[in-house]
C-alpha cells in the first residue's frame, strides 16, 4: 500500500483551503486533491509533507496536527493510505510547480470539484465542517 501525506492548507484570512488540479498527463487526470505526496522508506509522514509542499509549491510548512489517515482501494487493485495534517502556517510565496491549477476554496463548495475517489469521504465531511 502506497503511503502519502497531504495538507489541508487553511488560509487565516478567509479560512479558505488550498485544493490543487493534476495536469491532464498524470495519472488520474484533471482530478483535485489536497497537496502532499509519497512517504520515502524510512520518512516520518510529517517530515514528508514538509519537504513535498517544498517541491510542490514552493513553500516552508509549518506541518500542524494530524487530521485523519484513510486507506483506499482503486479500481485497478492499488491501494492508497493517505495520512492528513492541517497546516495553517507557511514562510514563502506559493508557487504553483506542477499541478494544471490551485484554488482557495470555502469548505462548503468543496463536493462541486472533482476529486479523486480517496479523498472523496473526507471532502464531505470538511464541507460539513469537520476537521476545519
Amino acid at each position: 500500500m502506497r503511503q502519502v501525506s497531504a495538507a489541508l492548507i487553511v488560509r487565516p484570512a478567509d479560512r479558505k483551503i488550498l485544493i490543487c488540479q493534476r495536469k491532464e498527463d498524470q495519472p488520474l487526470p484533471l482530478k483535485w486533491e489536497f497537496p502532499g505526496g509519497k512517504i520515502e522508506p524510512g520518512e516520518e509522514p510529517g517530515a514528508a509533507l514538509k519537504r513535498e509542499l517544498n517541491e510542490e509549491l514552493g513553500i516552508e510548512a509549518e506541518i500542524g496536527p494530524f487530521v485523519t489517515r484513510i486507506q483506499h482501494m482503486y479500481k485497478n487493485g492499488r491501494g492508497v493510505e493517505l495520512h492528513f495534517f492541517r497546516v495553517d502556517r507557511y514562510t514563502g510565496e506559493m508557487e504553483n510547480r506542477i499541478f494544471k491549477d490551485l484554488r482557495w476554496v470555502d469548505r462548503r463548495s468543496l463536493p462541486q470539484f472533482d476529486f479523486l475517489e480517496a479523498d472523496v469521504k473526507l471532502v464531505r465531511e470538511i464541507a460539513a465542517g469537520k476537521h476545519i
